[in-house]
């Protein structure tokens, strides 16, 4: 049997044009990293050229095998002659040449370097080869859910074939701030020139990073096919929003774009707190267990952005098939949480078990299948759906 209780917390929402936001991008993504909402989409699904928004990938690959052990901020990272001979932006790197792996991550996160995004890609490469790397990267795209996305070569240079979505790109976004904080300072300098290369090419292109509005990352994107691109990350007073959008026409309009985006995301919405990390929502009936149900809870806060200017109802959905069978493990997810805001997706949380509920014993079984046999002699063997507030 499937079973769904149902609510309406008492907090305030709109769903009304006074928050709606167009842009003039081809494609565009605002996400809020608290909630899990997208304020808002336009062609975010359409498959398009990344241009140099595509190098963080790249530096996902290398943040994994940081983590794992696979390389170390100060080794030293052979530059192919292929590596070297990228032009655009880049690094200034030569085959004599022996950066450090942090060098490099500041020179693919700073200068934008395609020199320095392929020496990574070639370092990590299982043939050592770009082209292997692509391939690389194409596959952990997939287990990392990005459906839209696939790679020719590790620095978004135009090539057929290389293509990201923009909601690939904030999922990617998301990863980075939230899975690698160790690493994620690097995105916010603002300058950096390696040894003694040229120094035309040593600002960060990102023009959020001098507005003081909580700008902190990701990156730029820009070629005559792609338009020029951005994927921004900014935090205010404990909320974080990503946001990713390409296919505009110069370098001011998408400075203009990335500051009017994100004092929208800001401005336009409030935070609520709906429950508490660990606090029962609701109980669960339990099928032959020592405990005839069992408390849920969510994993973490559950919270929801909620648009200044509405007066209706947030509201939420708790789902799970049940009984439950015993036994059931303290922390086991059992349901879910759907939390519906009028004129956003919903977002789903897990549910878990509060408390250890073990298999019932000899006198439990014969209890049971007595309740059993009564409800189905009387009639009320039923399904049950209950509101909880």
């Amino acid at each position: 049997m499937i079973r769904a209780a149902s609510f309406l917390a008492a907090l305030l929402v709109a769903a009304l044009p006074a928050w709606a936001f167009d842009t003039p991008a081809k494609s565009a993504i605002v996400f809020d990293v608290n909630t899990d909402q997208t304020l808002m989409e336009k062609n975010a699904d359409m498959a398009l050229p990344p241009a140099s928004m595509s190098k963080l990938m790249t530096l996902n690959m290398v943040f994994e095998a940081l983590e794992d052990g696979r390389l170390s901020l100060d080794e030293p990272v052979p530059v192919s002659t292929h590596a070297a001979s990228y032009g655009g932006s880049t690094m200034f790197l030569e085959t004599k040449d022996r950066p450090t792996v942090e060098q490099l991550i500041r020179g693919v996160i700073v200068l934008s370097g395609n020199d320095a995004s392929t020496a990574l890609g070639e370092r990590l490469s299982p043939d050592g080869s770009e082209a292997g790397f692509a391939r690389l990267m194409t596959q952990r795209a997939i287990e990392l859910g990005m459906t839209n996305s696939t790679f020719a070569n590790a620095n978004g240079w135009p090539a057929a074939g290389h293509r990201m979505s923009m909601r690939d790109l904030a999922i990617l976004g998301k990863r980075l701030v939230t899975k690698f904080p160790k690493y994620y300072g690097y995105f916010a300098e603002r300058e950096f020139q390696y040894d003694d290369s040229p120094v035309a090419n040593r600002f960060n292109r990102n023009p959020l990073l001098k507005l003081n509005i909580g700008a902190d990352g990701l990156k730029t994107g820009h070629t005559q096919e792609a338009g020029y691109g951005l994927v921004g990350s900014a935090i205010q007073n404990g909320r974080r929003i990503i946001f990713v959008f390409s296919g505009l026409n110069s370098e001011e309009q998408r400075a203009q774009e990335a500051e009017r985006i994100t004092n929208w995301a800001f401005n336009q919405f409030v935070e609520k707190q709906l429950f508490e990390k660990g606090v029962p929502l609701t109980k669960a009936e339990v099928w032959m267990g020592e405990a005839a149900s069992v408390n849920m809870a969510t994993t973490q806060d559950v919270k929801a952005l909620i648009p200044v200017l509405g007066r209706d109802g947030v509201s939420a959905k708790i789902n799970y098939v049940g009984p439950l069978d015993a036994p059931i493990e303290k922390g086991q997810e059992i349901a879910t949480l759907i939390v519906t805001v009028p004129g956003f997706a919903d977002v789903e949380h897990p549910l878990v078990a509060t408390e250890t509920v073990p298999a019932g014993g000899f006198v439990v079984k014969v209890r049971t299948a007595a309740t059993v046999l009564f409800r189905q002699l009387t009639g009320r063997l039923q399904s049950q759906a209950g509101t909880l507030f």
